[in-house]
């Protein structure tokens, strides 16, 4: 499943060979006995005998230096492209470096040969692989990429075949669509990549991407694209990470099953139903027409069907009315608010984010707790003497204020106490928490337990602003009376 295009090349190079003594259908005649008409190349007896015993060789080893030998001595060769194509073909048996240098000799001649783009892009690649800095990599990859675009802009030479050039182009495209896209994932450019690795599937035949290789290999990096995508297109990372997965075999399919089950929980909510995904890639290079995906509840419908079937609010748990208020249309956050706004309550066991004598930063829903983010914050009544130590468990009192989504006061929180306070501005509270990070890989992400994910961003996290603070001190145990008893002896 390695990235290579051997196959490809070779068949770029046998399109080259007709004859044992003659290449690109290029006919040699002797000076002295061409005839007239004759068509062909006229030579000098000495530049045909030297021709000749170049590409007669029986070995690259020997073959190479002869025909070297060759255009050393006629560099104004009437087959000079013809000859440095067979020195290209000949090279790459055994030599990368010379064959570029060849490639590079062979353009400048004919800017349009396929097999020299090829060659070009290839070797360009594989030189971009052995770079140790990003820079030199991008370099390596962008320069193969200017040579895969003039390979698909490529037209026929007029000396070709119609039937060779076809050949030629066949194999030579996908090859040239997978260096375009290539250079561009790697520089996070994720239309340009998604664009041409399905260029590069569509130019095989379907067969071919179903065997192991690098257009299968390819597959899946289209769905990485996808996944990696702002935002993330978690329906087609599904769908070709998927593809990918069902023909590769071990144990590259245990490699590829993570991304693509990933991006289906995150899409779909749940793990139920993937086989249909799985039946339909087995026969489907790209999603039929009709195929879809039921995606995960929105978090707004959630909130809502939360508010319509709970009988009484205010018995939500903290998590949950952070939920409403997060995610709810403003409705049901509304609704949600009106059950504690104003209410002063006291809050025990939560953990301090931060303190300072007039403000404290706490966590109090268990999400808050696990992540270790604020989500409440407390404006004291009086400024505290020893603020509590980060990190510390106290139980605080307080008054439910007014609160904030990724910083912003909600229209209805602000209209309402607008009018509560003629001329009054209701406070913005804290700054948000930062919420928790990501999983750093689909792998990881796949391997813990989370909550179905809709296919959209949260609007950012919740702050709720209490007034009135007041830490609570812990009761202190009424004291224990002894009864003295006299012992009789």
């Amino acid at each position: 499943m390695k990235k290579v295009v051997v196959a490809s090349l070779l068949v770029v190079a046998s399109v080259a060979l007709v004859s044992p003594n003659g290449f690109a259908q290029t006919q040699v005649n002797l000076g002295s006995n061409a005839q007239a008409n004759g068509g062909g190349i006229q030579m000098s007896p000495a530049e045909y005998k030297a021709y000749n015993n170049a590409i007669s060789q029986t070995t690259p080893q020997t073959k190479a230096p002869a025909l070297e030998e060759y255009l050393q001595a006629y560099p104004h060769s009437a087959v000079l492209a013809d000859t440095l194509q067979l020195l290209m073909l000949t090279y790459s048996s055994f030599d990368p470096a010379k064959t570029l240098s060849t490639a590079d000799r062979l353009l400048a001649v004919d800017p349009n040969n396929l097999r020299a783009l090829t060659f070009e892009v290839y070797f360009r690649m594989q030189n971009a692989d052995k770079e140790t800095t990003p820079a030199a990599k991008q370099a390596g990859l962008d320069s193969a990429a200017d040579y895969a675009k003039k390979g698909l802009a490529a037209t026929k030479p007029a000396a070709m075949s119609e039937a060779d050039f076809a050949k030629v182009k066949e194999a030579a495209t996908p090859v040239f669509y997978r260096a375009v896209a290539t250079a561009a994932l790697n520089k996070k450019d994720m239309a340009t990549a998604i664009a041409n690795f399905k260029d590069e599937l569509t130019s095989v035949p379907v067969a071919q991407t179903e065997a192991p290789g690098p257009i299968l290999q390819d597959t899946y990096t289209l769905g990485q694209a996808y996944y990696e995508s702002t935002p993330p297109d978690y329906f087609n990372c599904t769908w070709y990470a998927s593809r990918a997965a069902n023909f590769a075999p071990e144990p590259y399919k245990s490699q590829m099953l993570p991304l693509a089950k990933f991006c289906y929980k995150r899409y779909h909510g749940a793990d139920d139903g993937y086989d249909a995904v799985t039946a339909a890639v087995a026969t489907n290079l790209n999603p039929p027409a009709g195929f879809t995906i039921k995606p995960a509840p929105k978090p707004s419908d959630i909130a809502a069907q939360v508010v319509a079937t709970t009988p009484d609010l205010a018995t939500l748990a903290v998590s949950d009315k952070e939920f409403i208020l997060q995610n709810g249309k403003p409705e049901d956050a509304e609704k949600v608010w009106a059950t504690i706004q104003g209410k002063s309550v006291q809050l025990p066991n939560i953990t301090v984010v931060s303190a300072t004598p007039t403000v404290i930063t706490a966590s109090v829903s268990d999400d808050a707790v696990q992540s270790k983010t604020a989500d409440f914050t407390f404006n004291m009544a009086k400024p505290l003497d020893t603020p509590p130590a980060v990190g510390s468990s106290i139980t605080i009192s307080g008054t439910y204020s007014t609160y904030t989504v990724g910083g912003v006061t909600p229209a209805f929180v602000t209209a309402a106490a607008a009018a509560a306070t003629p001329g009054a501005t209701p406070a913005t509270g804290a700054a948000p928490a930062t919420p928790a990070a990501a999983p750093a890989t689909p792998a990881a992400a796949a391997a813990s337990p989370a909550a179905p994910a809709a296919p959209t961003a949260a609007p950012g996290p919740v702050m709720i602003i209490m007034s009135d603070g007041a830490i609570v001190e812990p009761k202190k145990p009424a004291p224990v009376h002894h009864r003295h008893t006299t012992r009789r002896r």
